[in-house]
């Protein structure tokens, strides 16, 4: 390779590192107002012209903290988090094995009806799913959070079901011989083999149920039922707002969905890739 052309190689990537750089500041920017937000006094938030704190007042956090129940929200996000997340994981698994290895008449129907429902947007479903909920009498309560997770959810069945047509059939074949059934071999072949499948759905449903803010809104009355999502919004009122303690409550909300992300990031962008059909 030639001088010039090493040159040109340096100062190419030098240009895209500066650029890469510059957008993940932008990117980042919001998160680190959020921080510096969280550690000043209202008034200094209110105040134009001031970016930093003459102090940090890490006592926010407690004061945000010790201000509401945010313990009990926190184990009530966590406990219909923790519960949807068995529904999910289950329901989706069963039905995707089922489309992608049992081909009988009109399945392939089904499954288009199947995704066809994920055109419907959810202010179309939010009022009859109301209006069949009260009926149960199951408003004020978890169960309309955590029931319908039971049920599948079109994306995570495509999304696995592109998994499983990956999966070779001669595994499924042997078993057969060997006198395994169709959910023996699911359990102790195939879920063993999706393993990074069944990650990324886990962290896309921990993410969306963690900081589900309209489903609590719409069935969750009492504030001990409350969510963190639901809880936060009393930093808020019609004519103020504390927007430090908001920033600090919200901030200790999210460090979880950060968490999850940064340790199965690997299967969630594997998982995006497959659902928009990037990789086969």
């Amino acid at each position: 390779m030639s001088t010039s052309r090493k040159i040109n190689d340096i100062i190419r990537k030098t240009i895209t590192y500066i650029l890469l750089t510059i957008g993940a500041i932008f990117c980042l920017f919001p998160l680190i107002w959020m921080i510096i937000t969280a550690l000043m006094t209202n008034i200094e938030v209110m105040t134009i012209g001031v970016w930093w704190p003459q102090r940090l007042r890490w006592e926010n956090f407690h004061a945000a903290f010790t201000a509401h129940p945010f313990g009990q929200w926190t184990r009530n996000t966590a406990t219909i988090t923790g519960i949807t997340m068995i529904g999910v994981l289950f329901s989706n698994t069963v039905v995707a094995y089922g489309f992608a290895r049992f081909k009988t008449f009109g399945s392939n129907f089904l499954f288009m009806v199947m995704m066809a429902t994920m055109m419907l947007p959810g202010t179309v479903t939010m009022i009859p799913l109301f209006l069949i909920f009260n009926r149960l009498e199951w408003v004020n309560t978890f169960l309309p959070l955590i029931v319908p997770h039971f049920f599948g959810s079109a994306f995570f069945i495509f999304l696995l079901r592109q998994f499983f047509k990956g999966i070779p059939t001669e595994l499924e074949d042997a078993a057969k011989i060997d006198g395994v059934g169709a959910f023996g071999t699911l359990v102790r072949i195939i879920i063993p083999l999706v393993l990074p499948a069944l990650t990324a759905v886990a962290i896309f449903h921990f993410n969306g149920i963690w900081n589900d803010f309209m489903g609590p809104l719409i069935y969750l009355r009492r504030r001990e039922l409350f969510t963190l999502a639901l809880g936060i919004n009393f930093f808020r009122t019609e004519t103020h707002v504390q927007w430090n303690y908001l920033m600090a409550a919200s901030l200790f909300s999210m460090l979880p969905s950060v968490i999850i992300f940064f340790l199965g990031q690997k299967y969630f962008i594997e998982g995006i890739a497959i659902s928009s059909g990037t990789k086969g």
